[in-house]
């Protein structure tokens, strides 16, 4: 049957079977249209794959269109095959003749296509109207159909006046990479001030006024210019590859480097330690001797002086028992208790007065010391911190050089001007993709949170679980200061690394509450600092305007109280400086020990101005950073 025909489905050719009718009024056979679908990945009308449209007038079929059959137009073909080929009845049927069937010797679309040998090397593209499992090979691809077509699928774009002014190309395995992503219509033209190629819609509208060439021009300038790229990527590569392989063997000596570095550490400390067990067992056994030797002595003492108290003891005794009439038994007694008496006399050798092993705790307590502070000297050389004779920069040195860097802040008092700040300005812009759907943004210099979520697209780097939102830019070098007034509740500002997660859960996630971000808070109380998960209260009062400057050369971030153009330093952020020789340690804190440890990993990664709005009242705005610091919403 001509393809033409009313009663015959534009696809397969064949008279409709089970007819529907779309909404621009095309009539397709129902298996038809489901099979074509599929292949396009539409997944049926409004389907997630895309809008479907019209095989042939391209028109878009609305969201969650349910296919039905049309029965009047299935009973007026039945009532046309009953009748034979002629017309059908006048009331279902357009008012021109029915067109005349194919001739005989044309080939039938509809029958099966047995599929033909594919060629070797490449699958040929595929017939989208063909049987599924029985397509031959692709002859050209519609543009406007999105569909490719073999030679007897081809018919109706070249005999209806409708579809011939489709675009038809060779072959495309990927129909949707030659349309326009916003207008959906072919790539005809190419812009080359902005390199890209365009539909004739972009081309009439965003780049108008640009230098336009067609596709077939541009790509003849282009393959002149393609030796010359081919060479220049060839000489890139051989680059790439020596670079990559000397990459290889410095990989391969820092782990065998590691290796044995690892090895005789680990001996070292074993020795250490064998070293430190010898010593432990010769103190207790000084400690031994010693008791032994005084234990021997005065236990001596003790039997000596308990045998005389008992001997006198006895001899008076028996002189009291002597009768009054025997001089002879009282002489001798009374000799006796005499001889006693002098036996041993003069005080006994008394208490020593010093316990010779009891300074061996005084002997341990100074090795203790001394190996710490080695340790503790050692260990800031391999950081780099401490100040030997093998090159390491002295402190001295360093904070002189440091107080004469014009980009550091580290040698302003706890109150500097605020115009010396103003030099280092950042303009911070918020950044609506990483909002959280609680936050309402106001442009992009003021947030709030507010109750009810709000419907943001959807976005990777969108805050999830936290009401947190981060400013536009990644900040990576040099000194930056940006102000931020806080209007009513709790409030969190500072930086977060930018390619921390934000769909990590509320205790990991918030602001200062991991290694990966630090920030000065406002508790309607008083102001604290957070940083991995720690606290530190500052004494100062509330200030509605909060500077904040990052030192990245520095790997410092401090936060300073504005007022009346002036700077008050509420706290600086930094990793300390390793102490001299024979300083005596700080009591332990908690706080700077974690910067000491953990901050300066902070500045490995770009960091962004970053907001976190805690309370449901909570609401802040970007500073304007002028001259006079005038603030146009409420103060508290």
């Amino acid at each position: 049957m001509d393809g033409s025909s009313p009663f015959s489905c534009p696809i397969c050719l064949e008279p409709l079977r089970e007819p529907v009718t779309l909404p621009c009024g095309h009539n397709f056979c129902l298996a038809c249209l489901g099979a074509l679908w599929p292949h396009r990945g539409a997944g049926g009308a409004g389907g997630p794959g895309g809008t479907a449209r019209c095989p042939l007038c391209q028109e878009p079929f609305p969201d969650g269109l349910q296919l039905r059959k049309n029965h009047t137009l299935s009973e007026l073909l039945q009532l046309r095959q009953g009748s034979g080929p002629g017309p059908g009845p006048g009331p279902a049927r357009a008012p021109e003749p029915v067109a005349p069937s194919a001739p005989p010797s044309a080939p039938e679309p509809s029958a099966p296509c047995a599929p033909e040998p594919w060629p070797a090397g490449e699958e040929p593209v595929r017939c989208d109207a063909c049987p599924e499992g029985a397509a031959l090979p692709a002859a050209l691809s519609c543009l406007s159909c999105f569909a490719s077509f073999c030679p007897a699928h081809l018919g109706p774009h070249e005999r209806s006046p409708g579809l011939r002014g489709h675009r038809l190309v060779p072959p495309l395995r990927r129909l949707e990479e030659s349309l326009c992503p916003r207008h959906l219509r072919p790539l005809e033209r190419y812009c080359r001030a902005e390199r890209v190629c365009l539909c004739e819609a972009c081309a009439a509208q965003e780049h108008r006024g640009h230098e336009l060439v067609s596709l077939e021009e541009e790509r003849a300038l282009q393959e002149a210019e393609q030796p010359k790229v081919l060479s220049a990527v060839e000489d890139r590569m051989d680059e790439l590859g020596a670079g990559i392989a000397q990459s290889r063997r410095t990989v391969a000596l820092i782990k065998s480097a590691a290796v044995a570095e690892r090895e005789r550490v680990s001996r070292l400390f074993a020795e250490a330690a064998a070293v430190l067990q010898g010593f432990q067992a010769e103190v207790l056994a000084f400690i031994d001797e010693g008791e032994a030797t005084m234990l021997g002595r005065s236990q001596g003492d003790l039997q000596r002086q308990e045998g005389q108290r008992s001997r006198l003891s006895r001899a008076r005794s028996n002189l009291g028992q002597v009768p009054e009439a025997d001089s002879v038994s009282f002489l001798q007694e009374l000799l006796a208790l005499r001889l006693a008496l002098e036996e041993g006399c003069g005080p006994g050798p008394g208490p020593p007065r010093e316990l010779s092993f009891t300074k061996s705790s005084q002997a341990v307590q100074v090795v203790r010391d001394g190996l710490a502070s080695a340790c503790t000297s050692q260990w800031e050389q391999l950081q780099g911190l401490g100040s030997d004779e093998d090159g390491l920069q002295k402190p001295g040195t360093e904070a002189d050089a440091e107080s004469q860097d014009p980009e550091s802040t580290n040698s302003l008092e706890s109150e500097a001007p605020r115009d010396y700040f103003l030099k280092f300005a950042y303009i911070v812009d918020l950044d609506s993709d990483t909002a959280d759907k609680f936050l309402q943004l106001f442009g992009t210099k003021g947030v709030k949170r507010v109750l009810c979520p709000i419907n943001y697209p959807e976005s990777p780097t969108r805050f999830t679980h936290c009401e947190q939102v981060l400013g536009e830019g990644a900040l990576d070098r040099g000194t930056y200061y940006w102000e931020v007034e806080i209007i009513e509740g709790w409030v969190s500002v500072g930086v977060m690394a930018e390619d921390f997660s934000p769909q990590e859960p509320y205790d990991r996630g918030r602001l200062g509450r991991n290694a990966h971000s630090c920030c000065l808070q406002w508790n309607g109380r008083s102001f604290s600092v957070w940083f991995h998960g720690l606290e530190v209260l500052l004494p100062h009062p509330f200030s509605p305007t909060v500077g904040i400057c990052l030192e990245y050369a520095d790997r410092a971030l401090a936060f300073y109280a504005v007022r009346d153009g002036k700077m008050s330093l509420l706290r600086r952020l930094k990793s300390s400086r390793a102490r001299r020789s024979g300083t005596p340690a700080s009591p332990v804190d908690p706080f700077q020990s974690r910067l000491d440890s953990h901050f300066a990993g902070l500045f490995t990664h770009r960091l962004k101005p970053a907001f976190f709005l805690e309370s449901v009242d909570a609401h802040l705005q970007i500073g304007p950073l002028k001259k006079s610091c005038i603030s146009v919403l409420k103060r508290r």
